[in-house]
């Protein structure tokens, strides 16, 4: 990480705490992700209808299409999660759908735009930490997607960790196998995944702010491993 990375990041989360909030949204928690070095997939914030077609023309079909807004964190549950958008039509359909179920359901709720992101495809990872009483910030990784709950199959070290800690916690997957691909799957490149894991061991040994963060889904796609949600809690200031 470049010097200025850290500076960029602590003035971020200094304005989440002067709002009053420790809860990052989606496109704050994307931008220090993407400050600490985590690749993610396209996208960009619509204000506007206008705004969410000519975004839609530069990341392309299909589309996800997520609300932001610091209220709103559940947002499937406000039917603030469109996917599989594939035209103008839809799009405009999907973005006053989105708003108009929001504000029906938060009718408080400071609505900051709707993200627009690349639809990807391919294996679901998960990255994220904790804060444990004891033990202090802990890394956890594994496999994502609906199977976190049902196989639990992930690996913790204590933060910060090493390179080597790092390739450990591949190997010690029940699953490692779909970390290489399998049935048509696409493989994921060790030595990214490597870096990945550094990059959020760093961002959380630089920033003991953060109470917790969690990368999930982290996908393994044809043109490598990338990001496509992010959530980071901080702690509550000290007074």
């Amino acid at each position: 990480m470049t010097e200025e990375k850290p500076d960029a990041i602590s003035e971020q989360f200094t304005n989440v705490l002067k709002s009053g909030k420790t809860v990052l949204t989606l496109e704050e928690s994307r931008k220090v992700m993407e400050l600490s070095g985590v690749p993610f997939n396209k996208s960009g914030l619509a204000k506007t209808e206008e705004d969410a077609v000519e975004l839609a023309k530069k990341i392309g079909y299909p589309l996800v299409m997520k609300i932001v807004s610091p209220q709103i964190i559940h947002k499937t549950e406000v039917g603030g999660v469109k996917v599989n958008i594939g035209s103008d039509e839809e799009l405009k359909k999907a973005y006053n759908e989105i708003i108009a179920s929001a504000k029906a359901k938060v009718p408080d709720a400071e609505i900051q735009g709707i993200l627009l992101e690349e639809m990807v495809s391919g294996t679901e990872l998960i990255i994220g930490t904790t804060t444990d009483p004891q033990f202090g910030h802990m890394i956890m990784f594994g496999i994502g997607g609906i199977f976190v709950e049902v196989y639990k199959d992930v690996s913790f070290r204590l933060i910060p960790i090493s390179a080597g800690d790092a390739n450990e916690m591949l190997n010690e997957l029940q699953g490692g196998a779909l970390l290489k691909g399998v049935r048509g799957l696409p493989g994921a490149d060790p030595k990214q995944l490597v870096e990945i894991l550094m990059s959020v061991s760093k961002l959380v040994e630089d920033h003991p702010e953060i109470a917790e963060m969690d990368l999930n889904p982290l996908m393994i796609t044809k043109r490598g491993t990338i990001a496509v949600d992010a959530r980071i809690l901080l702690n509550e200031p000290t007074k």
